[in-house]
């Protein structure tokens, strides 16, 4: 059993930066991937950046404004959002996945999702 819990969503200005935070805890055994995805009203949920064993892939349209990072010892990922545009409001969920034995499916966690809204 695996819990997500973030934090740092809010409401900025367009230009403005937020830093997303989203720590595991429970039961933690090899880790797959962790990421960050995002759905805004209407829409599908779509993935943001995605960290995979340390190499780290980003959707097009935020590849030059936000990093995704990792703190191993603390089971911890953050997503630094930085020049922050109305079209990147949406609620961002934090993802992990993670196998326990070969002979199983990996199993995925999602946390509740943070609310980021960027206003004009």
């Amino acid at each position: 059993q695996v819990q997500l819990v973030e934090s740092g969503g809010g409401l900025v200005q367009a230009g403005e930066s937020l830093r997303l935070s989203c720590a595991a805890t429970g039961t933690i055994f090899r880790i797959t991937t962790m990421g960050w995805y995002r759905q805004a009203p209407g829409k599908q949920r779509e993935l943001v950046a995605i960290d995979s064993g340390g190499e780290a892939t980003y959707a097009d349209s935020v590849k030059d404004r936000f990093t995704i990072s990792r703190d191993n010892a603390k089971n911890t990922i953050y997503l630094q959002m930085n020049g922050l545009k109305p079209e990147d409001t949406a609620v961002y969920y934090c993802n992990l996945r993670q196998r326990r034995a070969l002979v199983v499916p990996p199993s995925e966690y999602w946390g509740q999702g943070t609310q980021v809204t960027v206003s004009s």
